[in-house]
Order: C-alpha cells, then structure tokens, then sequence
C-alpha cells in the first residue's frame, strides 16, 4: 500500500511539472534561425562592445528587421586598407520582432536563446548617424 501511493504521487507530480512546463512555453516567441546572406544589409563593426552586427531584412525592404551580434577576437586592416574581422561563428545576441535575445553558449538558434530585453527598437544611427553625398555612410 504505501509503494503504491508513493508511485501515484510520482505521477502526480511529474504530471504537474509538464503540465506546468507545457503552459510556460504557450504564447513564447520562437526566435527564427539566422537569415541567409542574401538578405543581409549591412554588416558593423561596434568598438565600445568589440562586436561585429549583422543586419538583415527579412521582408526585403531594406529595413533592418533581424540583427544579430557576433564577438570579435581581433580586428585589422588588410594591405588594401579594407576591415578583417575575426570573430565567433556564432552570435551572442540576436535582436527580432522588437526583443532582444541572448545565447551564452554561442551555439545558433536552437531553442536555448533566452530573452533579454522585450519591446526594444535597434538603432542603427546609433553607429552610422551621419550622410556623405547623401548616401548612408
């Protein structure tokens, strides 16, 4: 008699916690993969947090609506004077649909990513405020 209700409040309890569980994830956003290189924008290169921002626009409009921001190792000039960056493979923070998300483990969008700041606008004048013969610069 008592295995047998120790056994049914296992059960019980392990029923509550995916009950519990299964409600948390309702209504979650699910953050998309990372887009595909041909709906990249623009790429920048952020001293303050020595990170390298990938902006995309997913509906093709040329609004940034998907950035990602990856850590940069080290950063130079090639002998044409152009940017080489090396950095992580994978991002560490993702910014989509007005959230902001980050992944620790830097191991892509596969489900671990965790919600950092919700209701956030990107900015990107922030890095590149000005105009040069009125075009974006």
């Amino acid at each position: 008699m008592g295995c047998r209700f120790f056994l049914i409040n296992v059960v019980l309890v392990l029923g509550l916690i995916s009950i519990t569980s299964t409600m948390s994830g309702a209504g979650e956003t699910v953050l998309p993969i990372e887009p595909d290189e041909s709906t990249r924008i623009d790429e920048i290169y952020d001293h303050e947090t020595n990170m390298l921002l990938f902006l995309y626009s997913l509906k093709g409009d040329g609004i940034a609506d998907y950035v990602t921001g990856r850590k940069v190792w080290e950063h130079q000039r090639s002998v044409y004077g152009n940017p080489v960056y090396y950095f992580e493979s994978y991002p560490l923070f993702y910014w989509w649909n007005h959230q902001l998300w980050n992944d620790p483990l830097q191991d892509g969008v596969n489900g671990n990513e965790r919600l950092y700041a919700d209701h956030i606008e990107f900015d990107a004048s922030r890095y590149k405020p000005c105009l040069f013969n009125g075009q974006p610069c």
